[in-house]
């Protein structure tokens, strides 16, 4: 599997995501050996989860969030893209037709 590389300014926003998984886990009570079981990772997977590093898959967060409850976050992801919406009411303002 090859290392997804993300630049170190934006290493920040993984590891606080990552951070944020480990709180909600211990506001939970569980341990990483339940959280993990119950998400069908291995333990060391949970912990660099918990990290927030990049070579995590998708799949694997979303069954640490499912297991938290939080599963509903995932749609989260992208929902508020505001380049997007400005770039696409220029064109609606100047159309090149």
């Amino acid at each position: 599997m090859k290392k997804q590389v993300v630049l170190p300014k934006y290493t920040q926003l993984l590891e606080q995501m990552g951070e944020n998984l480990k709180l909600a886990r211990k506001r939970r009570k569980l341990t990483t050996t339940q959280v993990a079981e119950r998400a069908g990772v291995s333990r060391s997977t949970l912990y660099l989860a918990e990290k927030g590093e990049s070579a995590v898959s998708l799949g694997a967060y979303f069954n640490i969030l499912r297991v938290l409850g939080l599963q509903e976050d995932i749609v989260k992801l992208a929902s508020d893209d505001e380049f997007g919406r400005k770039l696409q009411d220029l064109d609606l303002l100047n159309p090149s037709k």
